[in-house]
């Protein structure tokens, strides 16, 4: 992890061959690669490192190391010619692979030792799976056969979301992952979590005395988790039909997203602790009963509409979509999370697809003073006291409280307490990805989910999943694009006396 405390020269020496299943696709060439790169140009990698592409396109190693190199120039920031040379070095092998053949496997084994031979060290071993999820325990298990998990150094494995489609097929992977390697060696991967924002919610809480006294449900009301996009499904219709909203983004982001906030403070941060720690908040969200679905929960698909003064077309209309599809694009739920901190403070999650704008914050709004000693006409504009953590498009951490206005008589009107990252700092925060990838060259699990993380996350969602499979919408398309969803989204949080934070202070 990126706030790990440790000699960082010491994460450089470890011998390195990353192999990345799927090295064709395009997550390789917008993400990983641009990644990796970014990584070089900051001298994060070992010395000894190297990568091997495995896809079925064809292609030779030079057309190879041309199509990463478009992706890298589109994609990496500071892009320098002279720089990529020298990396597109530590692109080694391109291997055209049937994954279900285990003569790849082979193939793959002796190409990883060949490159192992130039060096005098052993080589950690780095196989990446950027596949689809239906390859993922063919890919999985032909590793186990071919013994590839016994790297001369250490092996680990990354696996992309989604971590299955439910319970039971999480526990499924989970048990094929388990035959073959050891869960410190297992690095599911959620690019959320490699956000500077979102490591910053450990910071901001545990390494400052302000918050900590006031974390709980006696001064905090309730809690507001927002991911919105402006975008629809795009091209991904397809996948989307068999995930929707609640899978796509609630399931994973959205509850590691209410682990930070929420946990208990660490005593080290030791990878395990603070996994620990956030498991032990999931176990503690109250458990949703089927019946009490529609009280808690609320789903929505969007129709047509208008996105920055240009109209769209509605979800159905999108290519790989069934016309009467009932895959929710909008979901928001209720939770509770039932320990001494939190007992009866609500947590408020909604994510959607073709919303008003792209913004994913967290808002913490605290509870009104006990007395008002203010007179009536001393109010201007009266608000809660809130903190806003803006994690994408613009990280930033605001404080809304209030202040006097200027005058002779007194009048008080909410003021905004602001810090912003690129201010601050004077740089660019790192990619996701180009956090992660660096926690998983030097063996940090920090910000990854174990298996009883991933576990855990889906027993909460599983009884509202099955509630909306068993009873098809009638309603859909129920909110037009460029809204903020769905009626049904206000009255879930108005009905408890609360509104959505959807800007200003």
């Amino acid at each position: 992890m990126t706030t790990t405390l440790t000699n960082e020269k010491s994460h450089q020496n470890a011998a390195t061959i990353f192999i990345i299943f799927g090295g064709a696709g395009d997550l390789s060439w917008r993400k990983l690669f641009p990644a990796l790169y970014s990584l070089y140009r900051s001298n994060w990698l070992p010395e000894n490192f190297a990568i091997v592409a495995a896809d079925r396109k064809s292609m030779n190693l030079e057309e190879y190391r041309e199509h990463i190199r478009n992706g890298v120039e589109t994609f990496a920031p500071q892009y320098d010619s002279s720089l990529w040379s020298c990396f597109s070095e530590k692109i080694e092998s391109y291997l055209i692979a049937d994954l279900s053949e285990a003569a790849f496997y082979e193939s793959l084994k002796h190409t990883l030792e060949q490159i192992g031979t130039k060096w005098e060290t052993k080589p950690n071993w780095i196989f990446y799976l950027a596949v689809s999820p239906s390859l993922i325990k063919t890919v999985v298990s032909q590793i186990g056969i071919a013994q590839l998990f016994l790297a001369p150094g250490d092996s680990r494995i990354v696996v992309e979301k989604p971590y299955g489609h439910d319970l039971k097929s999480a526990n499924e992977l989970d048990q094929c992952l388990g035959r073959v390697f050891k869960e410190s060696q297992i690095f599911r991967i959620d690019h959320y979590l490699g956000k500077e924002t979102v490591q910053n919610i450990l910071a901001l809480r545990f390494a400052n005395a302000w918050w900590e006294p006031i974390w709980d449900s006696r001064y905090i009301d309730h809690v507001q988790i927002t991911v919105a996009e402006e975008v629809g499904v795009e091209l991904r219709g397809e996948y989307y039909e068999h995930a929707g909203a609640l899978r796509d983004m609630v399931q994973n982001h959205m509850l590691q997203l209410l682990c930070l906030i929420a946990m208990e403070p660490p005593v080290s941060f030791d990878s395990d602790e603070i996994r620990n720690k956030k498991v032990d908040v999931l176990h503690a969200v109250r458990k949703i009963i089927p019946d009490e679905v529609h009280q808690i929960a609320v789903r929505g698909q969007y129709g047509r509409g208008w996105i920055k003064g240009k109209e769209v077309v509605a979800y159905r209309e999108e290519p790989g979509v069934k016309s009467d599809s009932s895959t929710e694009t909008f979901a928001a739920i209720k939770l509770f999370i039932d320990n001494w901190r939190w007992q009866n403070v609500p947590f408020y999650l909604r994510t959607g697809k073709r919303l008003a704008k792209r913004v994913t914050q967290i808002v913490v709004t605290l509870k009104p003073i006990p007395h008002q000693a203010f007179p009536a006409r001393a109010l201007d504009q009266w608000l809660p006291n809130r903190m806003i953590l803006n994690i994408q498009p613009e990280e930033s951490i605001s404080l809304v409280f209030h202040a006097k206005i200027p005058g002779p008589v007194i009048r008080l009107s909410p003021v905004n307490l602001q810090f912003k990252y690129q201010e601050a700092f004077k740089k660019g925060s790192p990619e996701a990805y180009e956090t992660l990838l660096r926690d998983v060259i030097i063996g940090d699990g920090t910000l990854f989910m174990r298996a009883d993380q991933a576990q855990a996350a889906w027993s909460i969602v599983d009884p509202i999943l099955e509630f909306w499979e068993n009873t098809p919408p009638i309603d859909f398309p129920n909110y037009p694009a460029g809204s903020w969803g769905p009626e049904s989204a206000q009255v879930l949080i108005a009905k408890d006396g609360k509104s959505w934070y959807e800007g200003g202070y």
